[in-house]
């Protein structure tokens, strides 16, 4: 049987206490990343818009809410036929399957701006958040926010 010395032991437990440090400091993983986020141009007396992008989440997750300076209401919203008529409705949440693109485009899921402050030109940026439930502490959602400046385009 072998021991090990006292020296040799402290010397790992140090190691190891300096590794959980380390891994403590570490800067995690985006929860979700938005690839490709616009926002449509208005023309003047427009008071909505929508705003589009490509969400991929590393774990399972919904997107449960958005919100943005330059709008007074911002929903997720779905666009889906009901017999010959196509509808547009706000949404509660829009899962996000891990390692999964979802897709906001004109035409199906997407952010919709109403309200808006000002009108919304070529060029500009608007910050979006989004918010996400990415942690559970003690058995309840925690929700975390996930923002970024999105690009305002003359898009169809």
């Amino acid at each position: 049987m072998t021991f090990l010395s006292s020296t040799t032991l402290r010397s790992a437990a140090a190691l190891v206490l300096l590794a959980g440090a380390a891994a403590a400091f570490a800067q995690p993983a985006a929860p979700v990343q938005a690839d490709g986020a616009w926002v449509r141009a208005t023309v003047p007396g427009q008071s909505g818009t929508g705003a589009f992008m490509t969400l991929t989440a590393q774990a399972p997750l919904k997107l449960v809410g958005v919100s943005t300076p330059a709008a007074e209401v911002a929903e997720v919203h779905e666009m889906k036929m009901e017999g010959d008529t196509m509808r547009m409705r706000g949404i509660p949440s829009l899962a996000l399957p891990a390692h999964q693109a979802v897709e906001l485009k004109p035409g199906g899921y997407h952010v919709m701006l109403m309200d808006l402050a000002q009108p919304l030109k070529a060029g500009a940026t608007v910050p979006l958040t989004l918010r996400l439930p990415w942690a559970l502490i003690d058995r309840v959602p925690h929700l975390g926010s996930f923002c970024r400046l999105v690009g305002v385009a003359d898009r169809v």
